[in-house]
């Protein structure tokens, strides 16, 4: 693309300017600029940074602020995503992490919106920690100036549902502040409250713009039709063929673990070490006829979906709904569906645990044997199941290593339970039904949470035990490949070493190559004590505390509820033993490091 100065209104250093511009420009930068400039007050003076178009904001312009707390990257991409949607119709946008955002600041906003997820059993996600502390401490102030609203992130199939963003809506009531627009507490499928609530929020927020005299909205559709372009994301997976399908584990060993590579070839998706990749999963097709003899339903009956598309039975319930997690909501439900009143029995039952314990270990097929007769049209039946989520994995590459591909880590699940073999429904299919050549629905899931230093000089301490190893394979291929210099340790575990030592092989040729410089193992059923990760780290206690004193950054990868638990208080115990800090003084040690980035944990 050339300028020609006679054809054109500029001079011809303008023109001289532009046509070395213009040629390095791809086609959405191209598009993005023209949006920017019709966009444009006249008579204004844009100026364009390397990441973010600049221009001077009028009185009028209606601040937002937008804070996220974030485990799996979920929350943050949303929030990234309204910042971009809102600054594109003229609001002023800044957006955070709770863990960066600085809390004393909080009485100086008016508008606020909180993303946030919860962990486990109504835990704040790691880097809500000290914002969620400074809220719920005696020195939050009064927020009578603010007007907020939160949307929520979890999963139904825990009792404290969406826990965290119910408490923080409660607190900000609290503290004095008004809800410009209701709480929305969404599940695993989030994309359609999501997006309601970002249309209450805005339709607030532009209300308040104009009553201002904000400047129209309607400049901004050239730049708000680009920031909804997208490539391939949770909502457009990118189909990536299976390239190899081994199982890491000998001969007799307990486990079976799959390492998957997959093809990214003409996907232009881009992944970080720490970054995690999603699964769409199909159930077992065995299940799904199951389920529909059971019932006594026509596979070939039409289903309609949310998009409108017109499927078989059969294919929805394959690729579409979520048939092997019974939650609380779901069984409400169906109880509501059935003539069986030994479900709403169990539902009410005086002993609140009693629904969990039927649901351990069992799934949909077992709820309509257990409580029929059933007498409903699959198409009502359908309707109150929710979407079959993605399954996340730790991506186990490094993308500089290995720009078209991806590699995997999936341990297989599975088990026998009241009389039947069960097994995970991504695990599974990666394990069984999975070939190299077949492909698998893929989107690439960011985690800025955990995250190598910009630093290539800083040692890294890595803790991860069976499958948790998987983003450690990803950083030591990513430190080769840039030639760092920060030394590096990593413990692994496992059941057998014989067995079940994973990438063995890398591990040895990383340590003689030097780009690994120590690794500690511990293989819990080689030995009569059972040892474990914690109990190596212990062993280390000097060392690995001197490493830390050098600003070493520790990662934590593998199991929330036992092993990250136990690493935790093992490493506060290093720390009182090494430095000779209190409990307290140790507790405050490490909760610095997490906040200075410096203690990462990817847990699940």
């Amino acid at each position: 693309m050339q300028l020609q100065v006679k054809n054109s209104p500029f001079d011809e250093k303008q023109a001289e300017l532009l046509n070395q511009l213009l040629p390095m420009l791809t086609e959405t930068q191209q598009i993005w600029l023209g949006g920017y400039l019709s966009a444009i007050p006249t008579g204004s003076k844009p100026q364009i940074s390397g990441s973010t178009a600049v221009q001077e904001v009028p009185a009028s312009v209606t601040e937002v602020t937008i804070l996220y707390g974030s485990q799996t990257g979920n929350g943050q991409a949303l929030a990234e995503d309204f910042s971009k949607k809102l600054k594109a119709q003229n609001f002023q946008v800044t957006l955070a992490s709770m863990s960066d955002f600085k809390p004393k600041t909080l009485k100086k906003l008016e508008n606020l919106l909180l993303i946030v997820s919860t962990q486990g059993e109504g835990d704040p996600p790691d880097n809500a920690l000290p914002f969620y502390e400074f809220v719920f401490s005696k020195r939050a102030p009064k927020l009578d100036q603010l007007s907020y609203s939160v949307l929520s992130l979890g999963d139904s199939s825990y009792d404290s549902f969406c826990e965290t963003g119910k408490q923080f809506d409660a607190r900000l009531l609290e503290l004095g502040a008004k809800q410009m627009s209701p709480r929305i507490d969404c599940d695993l499928d989030y994309d359609d409250p999501a997006a309601e609530w970002f249309a209450s929020v805005t339709s607030k927020l532009t209300e308040l713009q104009e009553k201002t005299g904000g400047i129209s909205n309607k400049q901004a559709a050239a730049t708000l039709e680009v920031v909804e372009k997208s490539t391939y994301s949770r909502t457009n997976p990118f189909q990536a063929e299976v390239l190899e399908n081994i199982n890491l584990n000998g001969r007799g060993s307990n486990k079976e673990t799959r390492h998957l590579e997959l093809s990214l070839e003409g996907s232009h998706l881009e992944f970080e070490p720490g970054d995690s990749l999603a699964i769409y999963p199909e159930n077992d097709s065995v299940l799904v006829d199951s389920l529909i003899a059971e019932m006594g339903w026509d596979a070939a009956t039409p289903i309609q979906l949310k998009n409108d598309e017109i499927i078989p039975l059969e294919e929805a319930l394959r690729k579409h709904y979520e048939i092997t997690v019974l939650t609380k909501p779901l069984l409400q439900k169906l109880a509501l569906l059935s003539s069986n009143n030994n479900l709403k029995e169990l539902l009410h039952s005086e002993q609140t645990e009693a629904w969990k314990e039927y649901s351990y270990g069992r799934d949909l097929l077992d709820v309509v044997r257990d409580f029929g007769p059933w007498d409903i049209p699959a198409v009502e039946f359908v309707s109150i199941l929710r979407k079959i989520p993605a399954r996340q994995y730790s991506i186990a590459s490094s993308f500089k290593a290995n720009p078209d591909e991806v590699h995997l880590t999936i341990g297989t699940v599975r088990y026998e339970a009241h009389g039947r073999i069960r097994e995970g429904v991504c695990s599974g299919q990666c394990a069984i039904r999975t070939e190299p050549g077949d492909t698998l629905p893929v989107y690439v899931q960011r985690n800025d949470n955990f995250r190598l230093p910009d630093d290539p000089d800083t040692p890294l301490i890595m803790v991860g035990p069976g499958t948790g190893v998987a983003p450690f394979r990803a950083f030591l291929e990513e430190w080769e490949e840039i030639d760092a210099s920060g030394k590096t340790w990593l413990f692994f575990g496992n059941q057998h070493f014989v067995t079940d030592f994973l990438y063995q092989v890398e591990w040895q040729r990383w340590l003689k190559e030097g780009v690994l410089t120590r690794m500690d193992v511990a293989f819990s059923r080689d030995t009569d004590e059972k040892v474990y990760v914690q109990h190596r780290m212990l062993e280390r206690s000097q060392e690995l505390f001197q490493w830390l004193e050098e600003g070493a950054v520790i990662y934590v990868c593998g199991d929330e509820k036992h092993m990250a638990t136990d690493v935790h208080a093992t490493l506060l115990k290093i720390i009182e033993k090494e430095s000779g800090m209190s409990a307290e003084e140790a507790a405050d040690y490490l909760a610095k490091l997490q906040q200075q980035k410096r203690y990462q944990r990817d847990v699940y």
